[in-house]
């Protein structure tokens, strides 16, 4: 019962938020509030970026750089779905109002673009996570300029010229209501037995796999749902932004997703989270200074990699009790032992 009343309590706040944005930013007499909407809303899209990512790279411990082709093959996908289909789906749910419609259209996109990304995720991680380290990160990064190259010559989403006539269902809404439920999705996830087999994988694969845990199951596992919702998050930048292009989408994206999770600190989400927004808004803070603007961008990202190397936040967690010692794994049989037998692993050897 708490669990639906909180549901229904973040559904509530939220679109209460959205009503207010809207009415202040969007039809009110805030100069340039239109700007400032659409920074929310790319800083909650980072968010489900960067804590989706942080599940494969922080987390699990994989050196994944090929992010961004998730987020491309879920926002072309779920595009193709609203634009192609969005009439016959509107027409079997005639019997309630426009707006109703429009967020089944929605759900149906996201759900494509979840189960897509899924699909591709698996594809993917299944031969490539038997890699570690500069070759699995190769992989992945060609994985990305595959999908890239494969968009540019498909004619039914635009190739070159791009996808347009996109229809806007995205709004801050479901931006930040899918990045609630990541970010949650995420949290439990690392608490399970499941999230301390990443853990005793990322410390210590060799001694993880000796105390019996299946290594390459529980890397796909969290290559897989980082995918996932990687693509749910292409699908809310495509019906924000109303089109698509590959230049949206290009390994450099994944270089800033990467910085995003680096940034805030590796393993820890809130630090994901506060990457995100930081460098979401700190190029258009910087953005009066013009030319100097991805100067100092630059050097503040030094300073802070120079000064705070493990991140903003590292691996703390700011709600809640601290960690458990297990949380913290010793690079060594003892650790990846303790780890093991919380998931009930060990001993099936």
């Amino acid at each position: 019962m708490k669990r639906i009343l909180y549901i229904f309590g973040v559904i509530g706040v939220l679109a209460l938020l959205q009503w207010g944005l809207t009415a202040v930013l969007l039809d009110g007499p805030v100069r340039q509030g239109p700007y400032y909407y659409q920074i929310l809303v790319l800083a909650g899209i980072n968010i489900i970026l960067a804590v989706s990512l942080n599940l494969t790279n922080g987390i699990a411990g994989q050196f994944s750089i090929g992010h961004a082709g998730f987020f491309a093959v879920g926002a072309y996908v779920a595009a193709s779905v609203s634009y192609y289909g969005g009439s016959a789906i509107r027409a079997a749910v005639s019997f309630i109002p426009p707006m109703g419609q429009d967020a089944v259209v929605l759900l149906i996109a996201l759900a494509a673009a979840a189960l897509a990304t899924a699909l591709a995720g698996l594809i993917v991680g299944i031969p490539s996570l038997r890699l570690r380290g500069d070759y699995l990160a190769i992989v992945t990064l060609g994985f990305g300029e595959i999908i890239r190259v494969l968009i540019l010559n498909i004619d039914a989403v635009g190739g070159a010229r791009g996808f347009s006539g996109i229809p806007k269902l995205s709004n801050f809404f479901w931006v930040y209501l899918m990045a609630v439920a990541t970010v949650v999705t995420v949290w439990n996830l690392v608490r399970s037995t499941y999230g301390r087999a990443f853990l005793a994988i990322r410390e210590n694969e060799i001694a993880a796999q000796a105390m019996g845990i299946d290594v390459t199951r529980h890397k796909v596992l969290a290559f897989v749902i980082g995918s996932m919702f990687a693509g749910m998050a292409g699908c809310l930048f495509g019906h924000y932004t109303m089109y698509l292009h590959t230049n949206s989408f290009t390994f450099v994206k994944s270089f800033e997703i990467i910085i995003m999770i680096a940034i805030g600190g590796l393993g820890s989400i809130e630090g994901a989270v506060l990457g995100a927004v930081l460098l979401t808004v700190l190029p258009e803070a910087f953005r009066g200074f013009d030319s100097y603007r991805m100067i100092i961008y630059s050097l503040a990202l030094i300073l802070i990699m120079i000064y705070r190397p493990q991140g903003i936040l590292g691996q703390k967690s700011l709600f809640g009790k601290k960690r458990r010692k297990s949380a913290t794994i010793d690079a060594g049989p003892t650790g990846a032992k303790s780890v093991a037998a919380e998931t009930g692993v060990a001993g099936k050897q």
